[in-house]
């Protein structure tokens, strides 16, 4: 620490007029060095330094501005794209109650063509029923009235004899007759 104080006192007494040297002295030289850099540097580099410090000023201040118009463009796109989903949403909902109503209306529709068809086979059960008990009994009716004609042709046979027989015959050729005199 001593050299460094003893290089600087030693400044305030060089002589004006002597010779030139190299100094050995690395502590004493190296502030002296660096003080006469610094000042140059100073000197020549405050203007390369300003406009660097500008230029890069207006970069950081151009993207700022940059990232704001970026920032209010994605909050417009964000807000159209909120007010897009209440729309679909609204479109939605009105589409599930419509929907839903549709699904309502078309089950009771389901329900009373059922219930029509239902009728439907209901009356058609009816009437085949009724053809078919008509059926039955004019079977029945048929049977019954063959069964009287056959009693009643073996009741006539029976009592009729060939003589009554004769003279059956001789009065339906009679009225045969008549009959056709009457149209001519």
């Amino acid at each position: 620490m001593k050299n460094v104080t003893d290089s600087f006192v030693s400044l305030g007494h060089w002589p004006s007029a002597g010779s030139f040297g190299f100094n050995t002295d690395i502590l004493a030289t190296n502030p002296i060095n660096l003080s006469v850099v610094l000042g140059v540097l100073i000197f020549f580099g405050k203007g390369v330094l300003t406009d660097l410090l500008d230029n890069r000023k207006q970069r950081i201040l151009n993207t700022i501005r940059n990232s704001e118009e970026l920032r209010r463009g994605a909050i417009e796109q964000l807000e159209r794209a909120r007010a897009r989903l209440r729309k679909v949403e609204m479109e939605a909902d009105e589409y599930r109650m419509n929907g839903y109503s549709e699904i309502e209306r078309e089950k009771v529709n389901l329900i009373n063509a059922t219930s029509y068809s239902l009728e439907q086979l209901e009356n058609y059960k009816n009437e085949t029923l009724r053809f078919e008990q008509q059926r039955a009994i004019n079977q029945v009716r048929q049977q019954v009235f063959q069964q009287a004609l056959q009693g009643a042709l073996g009741t006539l046979n029976s009592c009729l004899n060939s003589e009554l027989h004769f003279r059956t015959i001789s009065a339906n050729i009679g009225i045969l007759g008549a009959m056709k005199e009457i149209t001519d």
